[in-house]
């Protein structure tokens, strides 16, 4: 029998106030486009378009919400600085 692995991420998405909101979901591009069709959350619902900015990978659900929770406790400045270094590490063209 296979094993169905089960990816879930916590994610920042920037709005198009330039507000940020953090979620979790086992489904990174369909959440982002639920998101981005008014049905992902009442806070981006009026903020759209929303684009992702950032996103952690975990094997369990409640890691992912364990983080989202973590993310949240954060400021807005520690936000901005961990989508920098998430964009330093996985972007780029070098």
């Amino acid at each position: 029998m296979m094993e169905k692995t089960e990816r879930n991420y916590t994610y920042l998405l920037q709005c198009a106030d330039g507000s940020l909101y953090c979620g979790w979901t086992n489904h990174l591009m369909e959440r982002v486009e639920a998101h981005n069709a008014g049905k992902g959350a009442r806070y981006t619902k009026t903020r759209r378009p929303v684009s992702l900015v950032y996103y952690e990978e975990f094997a369990t659900k409640q890691e992912a919400m364990q983080r989202e929770w973590a993310v949240k406790q954060l400021t807005r400045s520690q936000k901005l600085e961990l989508i920098a270094a998430g964009q330093k590490k996985t972007g780029g063209t070098e």
